[in-house]
């Protein structure tokens, strides 16, 4: 009888905590999301009116290109229509000039783009890791800011620096 009586006592409990809930609508509108904010030079805003665009942005990713244009860009015949160089930068420095850069360059209809990081070989002390940037920077390209500005990027021929850079192909800027 103890039993009943705590099991009525927890299905009134029950039912006076669910009493004001009401049920979700049958259909659910998805807004689209926001336009992206590319930052400019002059730490200013401006709003570019992208489509969604959600896709990986990882080192040879190939799903958005076609396999020629990949290849050209792996053997270092699209040449990059800017360069920026990361050494003696630190991370603060180096992120923040990325972003600069990367935007800029979509900004000026730059298709391809060079970025050094360096190989990260000589570290000022033993306390610095190595190849800080050279790791941080693919982290960086893939962040919420940049990812739909760039289709892929890789590590070109060692005439443009090999793995101690990264070669990126920017998605076109249509009007």
């Amino acid at each position: 009888m103890n039993l009943t009586m705590e099991s009525d006592d927890d299905l009134k409990a029950w039912q006076e905590a669910i009493q004001d809930v009401k049920p979700l609508p049958e259909k659910r509108v998805e807004q689209a999301p926001a336009p992206a904010k590319i930052k400019l030079k002059e730490n200013k805003f401006e709003t570019v009116a992208l489509k969604p665009y959600k896709h990986e942005v990882r080192l040879n990713a190939t799903a958005d290109i076609d396999r020629k244009t990949f290849e050209r860009l792996k053997k270092g015949k699209i040449l990059p229509q800017a360069t920026l160089d990361l050494h003696y930068q630190t991370e603060k420095q180096a992120f923040e000039k990325v972003q600069n850069f990367i935007t800029q360059s979509y900004l000026q209809n730059k298709r391809c783009v060079l970025i050094i990081t360096g190989k990260g070989l000589h570290a000022a002390d033993e306390f610095t890791p190595r190849a800080c940037l050279k790791t941080r920077v693919p982290q960086w390209l893939s962040q919420e800011e940049l990812q739909p500005l760039i289709l892929t990027y890789v590590h070109p021929t060692e005439r443009f620096g090999g793995s101690g850079a990264l070669m990126i192909l920017l998605r076109r800027r249509r009007a």
